[in-house]
């Protein structure tokens, strides 16, 4: 497993305003072999709920993050996506750090790609805090929204 931390352009990510919410994510994209991406966020006070622990909807988007980036990495054509169901599965509270969100590609139809996300919390003993699976449409990225090829 290589730790690599993310290129960090100037200013906010590309696309980004200043000041996005990606902006209180301390993220690195780690290699996990046998996944399809990996990443890792530190647990910071401006992710954190009341009682200390990463709050869930943040969680949640580091998951669809991680898995949407996965389903774009190795593609043979450039795609357009997104996430039209995502289930999360909350097994424990992550409150060390870091946590890693690991994406495996289930299946990678023409339509649709479906992904499930591992997120166990680094610091605790590799405890095992979330599974989410989701679905994304995708399409080739010269094509149309509501076209047919």
């Amino acid at each position: 497993m290589t730790d690599a931390p993310l290129p960090a352009p100037p200013g906010p990510a590309p696309g980004l305003t200043p000041g996005h919410a990606f902006e209180a994510f301390d993220l690195r994209t780690v290699e996990v072999p046998g996944s399809d991406w990996a990443m890792e966020m530190e647990i910071t006070p401006q992710v954190v709920n009341s009682s200390g622990v990463l709050q869930g909807g943040l969680l949640t988007t580091l998951a669809d993050l991680v898995a949407g980036t996965a389903i774009f990495r190795g593609g043979t054509i450039p795609q357009k996506g997104s996430t039209t169901e995502l289930h999360v599965s909350f097994l424990a509270p992550a409150r060390v750090g870091p946590v890693r969100a690991t994406a495996h590609v289930l299946r990678r139809g023409k339509r649709s790609v479906v992904v499930r996300v591992d997120v166990h919390d680094r610091g605790a003993e590799d405890l095992y805090v979330a599974t989410a699976t989701l679905t994304f449409a995708v399409r080739p990225a010269d094509e149309t929204p509501g076209t047919t090829p």
